[in-house]
């Protein structure tokens, strides 16, 4: 058997060998960025057409309870190279200075592993001996100006995911100030939106001595609050005035591809597998719809990975939990963006009541099709606005006659269901059917092949060659031996090495270059066609090479500020030398360190909440009657016995959440006490 890829260009590996790799992520290339919880999922993932999946590793990621062994990574890194697609493994929590040696040796495990990139915010890191794995920028670190992203591009970041909040002039202009050969523009694309700008909220913390920023935040944003203002008067009743809806960009890829992102992140490394399946063919397709329309156009863009997927299903959204959707800030401030009335899944409008009996709910269906389902999850509305959930666990039509009647039997009693009544509009936000659709095989992923088929002088030799230029070939001695039927030879020759069967390969054309089509048994063609392929998978398995480790800028450059508070999460004192490093004079401890005793603020958010309940005082600007009548003046948030302040800086139209750190968890023993010195103290001070 022989093989290679002949396409890549030439690196230097380890040993100082010369091997074949394709030298960087593209400038032209488009990234499609998928999440997983596990192994299984993360293969799905790229089943349905990841480029690249980032998931958690042993220890230290930002989601506290996804971590995942080094054996499950292992299998996950070999399928994902099978197709291109890379692995980013999250080690994205800031470390205590006993846990910096757990991350470094964690590090070499998932490097040595095959993993192709880290995605970190703590900066400590970058002083440890870490192995020469690509670095990538956690949505923790917090990039909202250009001059951020250029200072961890020259730090030796590759790739840089931007803070949801930024609009698409924003996107380019960071564009604009780093350099698309050395670092990668990253972004989130869809699922859950935390209303702080990520890396910058204590408020888990500060109440319950969980840190956001050790993977471990309680979501406070998700509860309802009352909302007062000054004069202590009621503004808003148990709203949910911090919970988003979900992120969804599927209508501005091509403007945020314009503005020179490539690659596109999927939130979810909690989400289950239908989730991952669903969400990731949706934007597989509409990536493939661009990456074709602009081939046409003259200005080509193109996968990161490699092969073609087919899906047995049609991606939609709507049918994973989500809060409805939102763009967020991208296309500029909405007041649409919060999922105020509740943080649940409302799903979608299905019909109305039309009889509630002692054991049974009767509805009318909207639409005649609609089909419900044992074990269909459905929710409605209470007068309170609260959402309250129906398990089916049985439906049938009313009658033969009725079309589109159905009755269903609840799960659970019917006097808990409060103000179910005639008339009630009702949501379907669990389709079972839709369920055990993705619970089956649901993609077929395939690379594009030509086989050449050729005579030698003992036999037959195969050649494939698939679309990364890749080439194994496998050769048999065989007898040339006319057929008696030249004709039918020739379509059992094609016939035999057309069957690509359970491979990752799809057959793009088959060529024959024999002096006239011989007979030749069936089993000697199979067998060569599996030797050939074999060589490309060995082929493409040895021309992946990782990309390589973007070197810092040397001398460092600064940072874009000299003073550093508890916002810049500094916990460890390799952070605070890699800072000082950077001519960051003042540095504070992070909030973690238990420092800050007072009333700060606890998150800072672009949502404004003043906007969103029509309070804020630019939109009264030229209102009749109300321009300068409205002030920002701070709101109060009360939920149960826990009070928090919103303070409104209008200047870069952000609100800050105030509060404190409470004195039982102030009380608790840090497990590494850290001090942070502004000056070094004097001796016998």
């Amino acid at each position: 058997m022989v093989s290679g890829c002949g396409a890549w260009g030439v690196q230097t590996g380890a040993h100082g060998t010369e091997i074949m790799a394709p030298m960087s992520l593209l400038p032209h290339q488009l990234e499609l960025l998928a999440p997983a919880r596990d192994a299984d999922i993360g293969i799905e993932a790229i089943h349905h057409g990841a480029d690249a999946v980032y998931i958690g590793g042993p220890a230290f990621g930002a989601r506290a309870s996804a971590g995942n062994d080094l054996r499950s990574l292992e299998r996950l890194i070999t399928q994902a190279h099978r197709f291109h697609s890379r692995i980013f493994i999250t080690l994205n929590t800031i470390l205590r200075d006993d846990e910096l040696e757990a991350a470094r040796r964690m590090a070499w495990q998932v490097y040595e592993a095959g993993a192709d990139a880290l995605i970190i915010q703590d900066m400590g890191l970058l002083e440890l001996d870490l192995p020469p794995i690509q670095l990538h920028a956690s949505t923790q670190t917090d990039i909202r100006t250009p001059e951020k992203a250029r200072f961890l591009q020259d730090c030796g970041l590759s790739q840089i995911v931007l803070a949801r909040e930024l609009t698409v002039q924003q996107i380019a202009a960071v564009r604009a100030a780093t350099d698309p050969a050395r670092c990668t523009i990253e972004f989130f694309i869809h699922g859950a939106l935390c209303v702080a700008y990520s890396g910058q909220c204590n408020i888990s913390h500060a109440q319950t001595g969980r840190s956001a920023n050790r993977g471990d935040c309680s979501q406070a944003c998700r509860l309802p609050y009352e909302v007062k203002d000054s004069q202590g008067r009621i503004v808003a009743h148990d709203k949910h005035v911090l919970s988003m809806k979900d992120n969804n960009q599927s209508d501005n890829l091509r403007a945020l591809i314009d503005a020179g992102v490539r690659s596109f992140k999927i939130e979810g490394r909690y989400k289950d597998m239908g989730y991952v399946k669903n969400i990731t063919a949706h934007y597989r397709q509409l990536l493939d719809e661009i990456i074709e329309e602009r081939e046409i156009s003259g200005h080509p863009v193109a996968r990161a990975s490699s092969g073609r997927t087919r899906f047995t299903f049609t991606p939609d959204p709507l049918q994973n939990f989500n809060r409805e959707f939102t763009d967020y800030f991208v296309t500029g401030r909405k007041e649409d963006i919060g999922a105020f009335d509740t943080p649940k899944n409302p799903g979608q409008a299905i019909g109305w009541v039309t009889q509630v009996g002692a054991n049974f709910v009767e509805l009318e269906v909207s639409d005649p099709a609609t089909v419900l389902h044992n074990g269909d999850g459905l929710c409605y509305y209470d007068l309170h606005k609260e959402l309250v959930g129906m398990a089916i666990n049985r439906a049938e039509p009313v009658s033969a006659r009725s079309v589109g009647q159905w009755r269903v039997f609840p799960k659970d009693p019917m006097d808990g269901f409060k103000d179910l009544r005639k008339g009630t509009e009702v949501n379907r936000n669990r389709d079972m059917d839709w369920v055990r659709t993705l619970d089956k095989k649901s993609s077929d992923r395939r690379i594009g092949l030509w086989l050449e088929l050729a005579e030698t002088p003992q036999g037959l030799a195969l050649t494939a060659t698939d679309e990364d230029g890749c080439v194994g070939q496998a050769q048999a001695v065989q007898a040339h031996q006319g057929a008696a039927d030249a004709a039918q030879a020739e379509a059992s020759l094609r016939e035999q090495l057309r069957r690509l069967g359970a491979t990752v390969f799809a057959l793009h054309g088959l060529s024959l270059h024999l002096r006239q089509p011989w007979f030749v048994p069936a089993s000697v063609l199979n067998a060569l066609r599996r030797e050939a392929l074999a060589a490309l998978e060995d082929a493409r398995a040895q021309g992946f090479v990782r990309l390589p480790r973007a070197q810092p800028v040397e001398p460092p450059v600064a940072y874009p500020e000299d003073t550093l508070s508890f916002l810049g999460n500094v916990f460890n004192h390799k952070a605070h030398d890699f800072y000082a490093r950077h001519g960051v004079t003042v540095i504070d401890a992070a909030y973690e360190a238990h420092e800050e005793e007072g009333e700060v603020s606890l998150m800072i958010t672009k949502h404004c909440v003043r906007f969103s309940l029509s309070l804020c005082p630019k939109q009264a600007k030229g209102v009749t009657g109300v321009q300068g009548t409205i002030k920002a003046e701070p709101l109060q948030l009360i939920n149960g016995k826990e009070k928090l302040t919103l303070r409104f800086d209008c200047k870069p139209c952000e609100m800050h959440v105030v509060g404190k750190i409470k004195r039982s968890v102030l009380n608790q023993v840090p497990d590494a006490p850290l001090t942070f010195y502004r000056q070094r103290p004097q001796p016998g001070v």
